[in-house]
């Protein structure tokens, strides 16, 4: 049986941004579809990473200074609420991606991503940061609540 989790996480994504600004390669802001796509395939990430406690995938697919900073055995201690409690939130897939403040690309380069999913039995909230990274947008930070 899984259960659903809160979990929260902040502080070190305050931390990385602060100590990794990303100005070295500007990015356009992405489109309402880009946006959609980015934000989809992280939690799906995240997801399938709690499900299977195995962060490689995810590790792979963030940022370089987020990796730099949390190779796959630390994101799976930041991570371990939501892997002890099963959380399962794979429902956005079909669900609408329902903003709560507009995209915007911040002082430092860091794209923000702030918004939730109306999914059932639980909502899903989620704060993203991006970065240029590799030539992409990048994950360099995450909040999520399951509530």
């Amino acid at each position: 049986m899984r259960y659903w989790a809160r979990f929260q996480w902040a502080a070190a994504v305050a931390l990385l941004v602060a100590v990794f600004p990303a100005k070295a390669q500007a990015l356009d802001m992405p489109s309402p579809f880009v946006q959609e796509v980015l934000i989809k395939s992280i939690l799906v990430t995240l997801n399938d990473a709690v499900a299977s406690d195995n962060f490689t995938v995810l590790h792979a697919k963030i940022s370089k200074p987020f990796r730099d900073q949390f190779p796959p055995e630390k994101l799976r201690t930041v991570f371990k609420d939501l892997v002890e409690k099963h959380a399962v939130f794979d429902a956005i897939v079909a669900s609408a991606v329902i903003p709560e403040e507009d995209a915007r690309i911040d002082d430092k380069g860091v794209l923000r991503l702030k918004g939730r999913f109306d999914t059932t039995p639980k909502k899903v909230k989620y704060q993203l940061g991006f970065i240029p990274s590799d030539g992409q947008w990048k994950l360099s930070g995450v909040t999520i609540d399951i509530e």
